[in-house]
This record gives structure tokens, sequence and C-alpha cells, in this order.
């Protein structure tokens, strides 16, 4: 299986009146350098089996675009377990039901970095995920060992490849 987790795209700071959190949008600079970025991870990523997101609005928006740069026509759905403190064990068992497939995960922060730490056997993420930035993962499908890191990109950034070598731990 492997898994693609996407940090959504950077969104405005400002709530629109009488809303909240949930309906922030992409910012105007992020939907237009986010289709370059992922066009760039169209051939590292391939086509999806499904891509699944953040019901919040800029989740779904970066979710739109990605689709759009991968020419991605199939199933695209929103799922709670992606929100900002989405439980790492919740996205286990979405993807439980998907083995050998390519998964898309459009989410927030600390979920992504979290997930991926899991993922790949780690205590920490050791990079910055910032917004816009794409995980790439080869997880085998019986979840019981490691995943292997494929790559890291973060928006105007060279994609970076590897190896990671986790972040000291605090004493």
């Amino acid at each position: 299986m492997r898994v693609f987790l996407v940090r959504h795209g950077d969104a405005d700071a400002d709530i629109p009146e009488g809303l909240e959190d949930d309906a922030r949008a992409l910012t105007s600079r992020a939907r237009l350098a986010l289709p370059a970025h992922f066009a760039k991870l169209a051939s590292r990523i391939g086509p999806p089996g499904l891509v699944l997101m953040s019901p919040l609005v800029r989740a779904v928006q970066t979710a739109t675009l990605l689709a759009q740069a991968l020419g991605y026509e199939g199933p695209m759905r929103v799922n709670r377990t992606l929100f900002p403190d989405g439980p790492v064990g919740a996205i286990e068992g979405l993807l439980a039901e998907k083995p050998g497939e390519t998964i898309i995960l459009v989410g927030h922060q600390p979920s992504m970095g979290s997930t991926a730490a899991h993922f790949l056997g780690l205590g920490a993420f050791p990079k910055p995920v910032q917004p816009g930035t794409v995980i790439g993962i080869e997880r085998p499908d019986d979840n019981l060992t490691a995943g292997k890191f494929l790559f890291y990109a973060a928006v105007g950034q060279p994609i970076f490849e590897g190896p990671l070598q986790e972040a000291p731990s605090a004493v």
C-alpha cells in the first residue's frame, strides 16, 4: 500500500464573519502555487485508488487541486478522522479496508505529522509539515511493520528522498 499524506495549503487567517475556523479557505497564493507543486509530484504519486480528506474547506480545496493535477476522476470522500487532532488509530482503520491500493489523505497538523511518524515507526516526524507538504510512504498491508519513506515535498523546496533521521529526543 502506498499512502500520501498531504497537509492542506496555506489558509486565510481571517475567519469569515458568522462562521467558524472550519470555513477558512485557501489563500489566493496557495490556490496559485499548489497546482504546480502537485503537478511536479504526479509521476511519483501515480493514480490513486481513493482520496480521503478532512471536511474543512481548506482541506477540500487542497484535495480538489491535487486531484486536478493528477488527472484523478475517482472517488473523493470526506472523513472526520482527518481533522487536525484526528487519532492515528482511526486512520489505520480506514487503510485496513484498502490493502494494496494507493491512498491520498488530505488533512491538517498536527495529525499529518503524527500519522507520518506512526507509519514510519518514529517517535516524531523529523521534518516540518508546512502547508502543502506531501509525504509519501509505502506501507506493508499487514500494518505490522514500519513503512518505507518515499519522499517529502514542501512547497517551493526540492523534493527530499531521505534518508530520514529522527530528531533527538528532548532530555
